[in-house]
């Protein structure tokens, strides 16, 4: 016999990775032991050298479903034990070395059932969870992943929990969370204040004595209220100085603040509840119309019924969001199925361990089914239809042809649906981010009653602290494959394995927009769970709170902060602040390289490549606002070898939102303010006194911007057919003319294709002909062709010229491969151009999928960046 040490390397705590080796060395009949160390699994086995093999063999293709092996080392171990001492679980140690925590896992089917099974001890126990699924990261304090160092470590096992916990043949054999009704975290409700509830009655008449009868009946728990935290306890961004701060247009019609904090207990809103009670409160709230925030497992929703009209529409007057998107959490995959249309490879995303928000097309047709009030700015009419079959009302997406669609991830959210209470709810339900415009997600208790509150008519929370907020994960799908918008729940903080090792660690800051960080070490990126836009100091504020944290979870200390190059960026601050803390250097890095290098290392490519990088804004070297850049180089450095024409803007910040300002100042800039301003009426972009502001800043170079911004470019041609001539979110009229103009594509294009000049070269840089396209849509809209068959036109002929573009450079530079990077490749209609003309031109194309191509991924390009340029130095 021989006796070996065997360590595994991946995600292998928090998936049963420890029970699964334990059964399988009862199998092979090994003697030895398993143990945690933090970076890896380690494992000592006696038997003969054959069995080992065999084993070792098992391990790597047997592994538990949500488990990832890197690699697998196996060597002489330098202790013996006896043949016949049998296997255990030792207790965790510590050990430095690449870390790799698992990220939370949504409900598994075996939990699933059994909360629905009446002979199960955890029967509608809403916080089941076994080895397969539940809180991972969102509950770890430190490494090893073991239930002292998680936010369950309060509540001890019952004596049923830990003999299944003890129990090599079950489910929960070292289960960290495992809980029950007895020993487990508990639901409770906390008085919501949403202003117009008293008037309208929606949501808060509410007999929780008699729900909580019902509960008894039905066979819920009344759980112990002395157990209830008056708020969480998790690290929070949220101050009480913060209370007088909060913009006039993140407020509802009635806010709290600290001052009247006293007058929530005796709101309209039901007296706290508990356990069964608190959920069915819930649940009638949501049935009645009425609006409720609910804790999960990375931070608190807004929920309503979906197909209430009346009930989204007060929710995007209480959370001041006229426009934009609500996600939609649908009770199962049929349902999904009846208002969606579904492709074969959305199911496994939509039902997996990860569960993300998925965009899917609908199955009715909505692009013209609601649009703004003329008459009240960003409302919507309230007789619009998405279709007569569909039951999702027309607020929840106005005049988006797809729909943000999960399923249920949660034992909470699968209650919701199906309660057995002879209460049926919705089968489809909002369930948006629970924030103050601007904020991060809330993921405590003080933060819910401050910011909530005034949002909803009840509460649902629950003891179990959340210890790093994780937003919901957004997917879209671009060639039969997942594209990614938001990286967060279920996917952070997987690692990015770079293609070599690196001694060096770095924390890349990410951008001023849809913020994640990067913690990058030994050859490993870790991309944190989306934190927001760091306008407001409360994003801020979770940004250093969750780099904090990330960097004692991970064990990393960076030797180099690397961050933005705009010094008014905040995220710029963020990183001089935390490496002048750590004693490091900090470096600056212009924004669309970082697109392109997080792009490149995405795609594991080392070399010079062409970067694309299109979006709405960087800061320049040259002190003026990028967006429609060609950048050769690699994460050495760059040279700006093209761009769209460049352009000035008049306005300011109000010009990034109203797009006919960006479309006026070209014309006027190209054409002269007199024919301009005819033409702007005839177009009606603005008024005579905004057009003529305008010609007074273009004119006198005041509040004047140059830039090259494609995502601005998107928003002229908006304006100029009349599509969206400003925007309430980020985006809103570029994705309603790639809206009109995949209309245009699946009826057929009509239009002769764009026949003006497509790039201007001027010594070694070239510019696209991008103001004279604009001219072109402008005249074509005068004489009234087909908006969306002009949408189209845009599309393709700016596709057409990026190609050529790349294709001229080529012939400079011998470079063949291009990195497509940015926001605008968000628009999966430009993207599809852009990318199958590079590939018939014989390109190497470079795509995201796995990171965002939006501002969520830079990150990774600047820890890149951050461990090359160390990496020069030691040479």
């Amino acid at each position: 016999m021989v006796c070996r040490l065997i360590r595994i390397y991946g995600i292998v705590q928090g998936v049963g990775f420890r029970p699964f080796v334990s059964r399988l060395a009862e199998r092979y009949g090994i003697s030895g032991s398993v143990c945690n160390k933090g970076s890896y699994v380690e494992i000592i086995a006696k038997a003969e050298e054959t069995v080992i093999g065999e084993f070792v063999l098992a391990i790597e293709t047997e592994a538990p479903a949500r488990s990832a092996i890197v690699k697998v080392k196996v060597m002489d171990s330098p202790v013996d034990v006896s043949a016949d001492s049998g296997f255990e679980i030792a207790l965790s140690k510590h050990e430095e070395g690449q870390i790799f925590v698992s990220p939370d896992i949504a409900t598994c089917p075996d939990c699933a059932k059994e909360l629905f099974d009446k002979n199960d001890r955890r029967y509608l126990h809403p916080f089941i969870n076994c080895t397969q699924c539940g809180p991972r990261l969102t509950i770890l304090d430190s490494m090893p992943y073991d239930r002292v160092k998680t936010s369950m470590a309060g509540f001890p096992m019952c004596e049923a929990c830990s003999d299944e916990y003890s129990d090599m043949n079950s489910r929960r054999y070292h289960a960290q969370p495992v809980c029950c009704n007895d020993c487990g975290p508990e639901l409770y409700t906390l008085v919501g204040g949403a202003s117009e509830a008293a008037a309208q009655g929606i949501g808060t008449a509410v007999d929780v004595s008699a729900v909580g009868q019902r509960a008894e009946i039905i066979g819920g728990t009344e759980y112990n209220s002395d157990r209830i935290p008056d708020s969480g306890r998790s690290e929070g961004v949220y101050g009480a100085a913060d209370s007088d701060k909060v913009a006039d247009s993140d407020r509802s019609e009635r806010a709290y603040d600290a001052a009247d904090s006293d007058k929530v207990a005796d709101s309209d809103c039901p007296e706290r509840a508990y356990g069964a009670a608190a959920l069915l409160a819930t649940r009638a709230v949501i049935r009645n119309g009425g609006i409720a925030a609910i804790k999960g497992i990375g931070g608190f929703h807004l929920c309503c019924d979906a197909a209430n009209e009346a009930a989204v529409r007060r929710l995007r007057r209480l959370k001041a969001r006229p426009m934009k998107p609500f996600a939609v959490m649908m009770r199962d995959l049929e349902v999904a199925g009846r208002e969606c249309r579904l492709k074969p490879e959305m199911e496994p995303l939509l039902t997996g361990p990860q569960k993300p928000i998925v965009l899917i097309p609908r199955r009715h047709d909505s692009a013209d089914s609601a649009e703004p009030d003329s008459n009240i700015k960003g409302e919507i009419k309230a007789n619009s239809q998405i279709g007569h079959n569909s039951r999702i009302a027309a607020s929840v997406a106005p005049g988006n042809p797809n729909l943000g669609v999960m399923l249920p991830y949660t034992p909470v959210h699968m209650l919701l649906f199906d309660y057995p209470d002879d209460e049926p709810i919705s089968d489809v339900l909002v369930m948006t981010s629970g924030n103050p415009s601007g904020a991060p997600i809330c993921m405590n208790d003080e933060e819910a009653l401050k910011y909530l509150s005034p949002m909803c008519d009840i509460i649902l929370s629950n003891s179990r602290d959340i210890r790093i907020r994780a937003d919901d994960t957004v997917m879209a799908f671009y060639r039969s494959k997942p594209y990614m918008i938001r990286r967060s729940r279920g996917y952070s903080p997987l690692p990015i394995v770079a293609k070599r090792e690196s001694t060096h660690a770095v924390l890349g800051i990410g951008g001023e927009l849809k913020n994640t960080f990067c913690l990058g070490d030994k050859g490993l990126y870790y991309l944190s769970p989306y934190v927001g836009d760091m306008a407001d100091m409360r994003s801020v504020r979770a940004l250093g709170a969750a780099t904090t944290r990330m960097e004692r979870l991970l064990e990393i200390q960076p030797d180099i902060v690397v961050g933005d190059m705009h010094p008014g960026y905040n995220t710029s601050e963020m990183a001089r602040v935390i490496a002048e803390r750590e004693g490091v250097p900090v470096m600056e890095m212009q924004h669309h390289h970082a697109h392109m290098i997080s792009c490149m290392a995405e795609n594991e490519y080392e070399g010079t490549a062409l970067g694309v990088t299109f979006d709405g804004t960087g800061y320049g070297p040259d002190g003026t606002i990028w967006g429609g850049e060609f950048l050769l180089g690699d994460e050495n450095g760059y040279e700006r070898v093209g761009s769209i024409t460049p352009f000035v803007h008049a306005g300011g910040d109000i010009a990034s939102r109203e797009g006919w300002r960006i479309a006026y100042s070209m014309m006027s800039t190209v054409l002269g303010s007199e024919p301009a301003n005819r033409i702007a009426e005839t177009l009606d972009l603005g008024d005579e006194k905004g057009r003529q502001s305008i010609d007074f800043m273009l004119g006198n170079n005041v509040n004047t911007v140059k830039s090259t911004s494609a995502g601005r470019l998107f928003d002229a041609a908006s304006a100029v057919l009349g599509i969206k001539s400003a925007s309430t979110f980020e985006g809103e009229a570029s994705m309603a003319l790639q809206f009109a103009a995949e209309r245009a594509e699946a009826q057929g294009i009509s239009l002769a294709p764009y026949e003006g000049r497509l790039i201007n070269i001027d010594q070694d840089q070239f510019e696209l002909c991008t103001d004279t396209l604009l001219m072109e849509l402008t005249a074509r809209s005068l004489s009234d062709q087909d908006t969306d068959q002009l949408a189209y036109f845009f599309h393709k002929a700016l596709a057409d010229m990026i190609v050529i573009a790349c294709c001229y450079q080529r012939t400079r530079c011998r470079v063949n491969v291009v990195a497509l990077s940015g926001g605008v490749f968000q628009n999966l209609l430009l993207l599809k151009l852009v990318d199958k003309g590079l590939e018939n031109e014989g390109f190497k194309v470079l795509k995201h999928s796995v990171v965002p191509t939006n501002d969520g991924g830079i990150a990774l390009g600047q820890a890149a960046v951050g461990i090359a340029a160390l990496e020069n130095e030691k040479q």
